[in-house]
């Protein structure tokens, strides 16, 4: 294992330690105020870094971490570390140096060193057991930059992104998974930034590869018990066989060929729920297709726990060829109109709101903008009850004076006293304090009487809106909870929607977009959502109507994949961007020229907006 620790510097060397230090610092001041960085002075990885805690909004000056209270420190990966980080802390007992394991997503599993002074500052920092050293939440730092660059790295002093970290140094390392290469968590060491050493980076990846070669003789035995049963029911059944655990998937031909693609997703999240107590499960499930399968879930074993299990399917028939399952209950096929869209997560949102409508529960609709939580809403309600009544009510309409106000609570009262039907409170989270607070005790009084039948209420909120007590008070009216994901975590819907948003904004003419676009389209980020691409799609029909809509008719913001909305003043200078690029055919130089920016400006904005023009020449030289 590479030792870490640095001799004693000579005055010369700690000169030109002093020097690049405060290069970086200045190098940092620059960025966060969005002055120019000067080359060669922060490595690319550090800046990318650094733009992308930006965009995730961390705060620079102070640490707001999540703490996750039910830590698992008996987890597979922290049982199989255990012995190897005990003998690399041995090692390093007299150097300043701290050994830090993290799970998959950065909260910090395990955290050891002998040096009282560098335990105090960690503690400080919060890096320890509990939370979440993800780059989303400590923006720059050893174990949320190896996380995001899959790959080991090191963060030294002023590279961090937040200014309470820069005494640090840290190097992180991957532990993956032995057999299927997927990142289990990270092995980070940390040590005071005087003490840094390029070293680091080799020690810390050189612990993770002995964690993995221990986690290969724990998993194998695992993975072998698992295997054993799975080949069993295939000798012993000719149907559909599938053996699940938490990193592996075996399935047999059966599967393969008789349970759709988009089905095989669903079983595999409800068969994990029902392995999960040890115990052996049988139950009837709807899946996305239509199709009803019977699953038979029997545990596998080894050294007395429980490591996943193998599953047998029996497909019945489907929701359209039958009205009952085992327990005669009545079954609708699954339908939203309006909505268009046949992957997992999205589909199971759909199927939760239209159960949540079944069964008369109030329901909270949560989401980014423009997500379509309305769309959600009105969807179920077209689907379970068409012929009822149906009220939209914006908070926007009341946000104005004490008579918008009233008449606003007023339509409220109105519509629950109808007892029938849905009311949609639209956008409750931008209420006014007062207005909240009313709305909570209407509701609370509604909820309280016994008359029956009563109004199906649904409330939609940004997932992105600050919290208050009035909010929170609010939300407590609702027993039910859904959130409606966004588009980035169901690209896979967005030809469907694509093709769904042509035929309203053209109203049926022939207009279809080129697998180029599509490709395109399907790449970006998607910050704004649904709405975002209708938006843009608006802006396509504008001047095409029919044909096929190729690169050349896509707009400015489907060329970029950042990952935030951004502002009028960045959208205006991202248009300008792509369209000079496009004008001189992706020469950087002239685009530069015609701009009046430096080249290595308009290289930067190309990065920092995410740019991608298909078939473009991006050329260095004028």
């Amino acid at each position: 294992m590479a030792e870490v620790r640095v001799p004693p510097a000579d005055d010369a060397a700690r000169h030109r330690d002093t020097r690049r230090g405060g290069g970086l610092a200045h190098a940092r001041e620059l960025f966060l105020t969005s002055g120019p960085v000067r080359p060669g002075v922060v490595r690319d990885s550090i800046l990318a870094s650094w733009t992308r805690s930006r965009e995730c909004k961390v705060a620079a000056d102070h640490l707001e971490l999540p703490f996750d209270p039910n830590l698992d420190r008996k987890s597979r990966l922290a049982h199989g570390a255990d012995a190897v980080i005990s003998a690399a802390c041995a090692k390093y007992a007299d150097e300043p140096i701290s050994v830090i394991l993290t799970d998959a997503a950065g909260v910090v599993l395990d955290r050891r060193t002998g040096d009282s002074g560098l335990q105090e500052k960690l503690d400080n920092v919060r890096l320890a057991p509990g939370f979440s050293y993800a780059e989303q939440f400590a923006g720059t730092n050893g174990i949320g930059t190896t996380l995001e660059g899959r790959g080991p790295a090191h963060v030294f002093g002023h590279e961090h992104y937040v200014e309470h970290l820069e005494d640090l140094a840290c190097a992180g390392a991957p532990i993956r998974h032995p057999t299927t290469g997927k990142v289990l968590g990270i092995l980070d060491l940390t040590c005071w930034r005087k003490d840094a050493n390029p070293a680091m980076i080799a020690a810390a990846a050189s612990i993770a590869g002995e964690i993995e070669e221990a986690l290969l003789a724990y998993i194998g035995r695992r993975e072998l018990a698992l295997l054993h049963d799975y080949l069993l029911a295939c000798r012993r059944n000719r149907g559909s066989i599938l053996a699940i655990s938490t990193d592996l998937v075996m399935m047999n031909d059966s599967a393969r060929e008789l349970v759709d693609p988009q089905d095989q997703v669903a079983l595999l999240e409800q068969s994990t729920a029902a392995l999960a107590d040890g115990k052996v499960r049988v139950f009837t499930t709807s899946l996305p297709s239509g199709a009803i399968a019977r699953v038979h879930c029997k545990p596998s074993w080894s050294e007395s726990a429980t490591i996943g299990g193998v599953v047998q399917v029996q497909l019945l028939a489907s929701e359209a060829a039958t009205g009952s399952t085992d327990g005669g209950s009545a079954i609708r096929a699954h339908t939203t109109p309006g909505v268009v869209g046949t992957s997992m997560l999205w589909v199971k949102c759909c199927q939760e709101v239209q159960a949540r409508l079944r069964s008369g529960d109030w329901l909270d609709l949560e989401g980014e903008a423009g997500v379509g939580k309305l769309t959600v809403a009105q969807s179920a309600h077209l689907a379970i009850t068409p012929g009822a009544h149906l009220r939209v009510l914006d908070a926007d309409d009341c946000a104005g004076d004490r008579a918008d106000a009233t008449s606003w609570l007023g339509g409220v009262g109105d519509e629950l006293a109808r007892r029938a039907g849905t009311l949609v409170l639209r956008h409750v989270d931008r209420l006014p304090t007062p207005v909240l607070r009313a709305l909570t005790t209407l509701l609370e009084q509604t909820r309280r009487s016994t008359d029956q039948p009563r109004s199906w209420v649904v409330a939609t909120r940004s997932s992105d809106a600050p919290s208050s007590d009035e909010l929170a008070d609010l939300i407590g009216c609702f027993p039910a909870s859904v959130q409606v994901p966004p588009l980035r975590h169901h690209i896979e819907d967005l030809p469907e929607l694509v093709g769904l948003f042509i035929a309203r904004l053209t109203r049926g003419a022939h207009l279809t977009c080129s697998p180029e676009a599509m490709r395109l389209l399907m790449r970006n980020q998607w910050p704004g959502n649904v709405e975002q691409l209708r938006g843009m799609l608006l802006k396509v029909v504008a001047h095409r109507r029919t044909g096929v809509i190729k690169l050349a008719d896509l707009p400015a913001d489907a060329m970029a994949t950042t990952r935030r909305v951004l502002s009028p003043l960045e959208s205006i200078e991202r248009d300008a961007v792509v369209e000079t690029l496009i004008n001189t055919s992706g020469n950087c130089a002239q685009a530069a020229l015609h701009l009046g920016m430096s080249r290595a400006t308009i290289y930067r904005k190309i990065r920092y907006y995410g740019i991608n023009v298909p078939r473009m020449r991006v050329s260095q030289r004028g």
